[in-house]
């Protein structure tokens, strides 16, 4: 029988954390080997801003007034976090389908630090994303008007948010095991992305389209962001509405807590 001491555990954590990075640095060589990769990526949220500031822009309205643009920033920004699943997901299936989860599973590595790296990886991508983001708001005239604290706690919301569907996309891409299935994605997630407080507020939905609107993990995110950038459009008289920083947190906390472990059993049992 093998003692295993707090000398080993430290070990296995570091050897853990050497993993981890290892996988990580190789997720973040592979991205930025593939320009068409890194360029389609990042130009979505500028389309995205042209797209829907402008075109749809002016015949938007915003509850209690301000400029649509403002409203929208921080809803685009919720958006792209999201659909940073799909990414997640495809890139996960396209390393199993290859035989490349399977090498990874040969070798003497935790399974924690391959799905660890492959997260850490993501969570670069999410922030070069989110940067480029809040530039093309600043050029089209956003702006967060709560300070710098206030700006970090709405960044880090948001980035928690991507964290938490990081494991989501990584339970699913295991699950997937080919590019081809991950395609399938991106019709899922858009619903998810669309019925929300992203492009309009609930209550000027429906009155049940805009309960459903509420209650998505999305829209607690994109109404925290709000109040913290203090950008127009926050509001609304539902328990979620008027705690949406406390569930901008407790959503992906949640999220983590069941992805996280399905994500490394997975990983453990493939081919099982």
């Amino acid at each position: 029988m093998t003692i295993v001491t707090p000398r080993t555990r430290a070990a296995r954590t570091r050897w853990a954390l050497a993993d981890g990075w290892t996988i990580t640095r190789r997720d973040l060589t592979r991205w930025l080997r593939s320009p068409e990769e890194v360029v389609g990526g990042l130009l979505f949220p500028v389309v995205s801003v042209l797209l829907f500031g402008y075109v749809f822009g002016s015949a938007m309205v915003v509850p209690g007034g301000g400029n649509y643009r403002e409203f929208l920033m921080p809803g685009l920004f919720g958006m792209t976090m999201v659909f940073g699943l799909v990414i997640t997901a495809s890139a996960v299936a396209a390393d199993s389908g290859r035989g490349i989860t399977d090498r990874f599973r040969s070798m003497p590595i935790s399974p924690f630090a391959i799905v660890a790296g492959r997260s850490l990886a993501d969570m670069v991508r999410a922030a070069a994303d989110l940067g480029v983001l809040v530039a093309c708001g600043l050029l089209v005239g956003w702006r967060a008007h709560g300070g710098v604290l206030a700006f970090l706690a709405a960044v880090g919301l948001l980035l928690l948010l991507r964290f938490a569907l990081i494991w989501a996309g990584i339970y699913i891409g295991l699950l997937l095991r080919s590019v081809e299935s991950a395609a399938v994605l991106f019709p899922l997630v858009l619903p998810f992305a669309m019925i929300t407080n992203t492009f309009v507020a609930p209550e000027l939905m429906p009155s049940w389209l805009g309960a459903v609107a509420e209650a998505n993990p999305l829209s607690s995110t994109v109404a925290a962001a709000r109040l913290l950038f203090d950008n127009p459009g926050v509001g609304g008289d539902s328990w979620l509405a008027q705690n949406s920083i406390l569930m901008a947190v407790v959503w992906p906390l949640a999220l983590i807590a069941v992805f996280l472990p399905l994500s490394v059993r997975r990983f453990r049992n493939l081919s099982r």
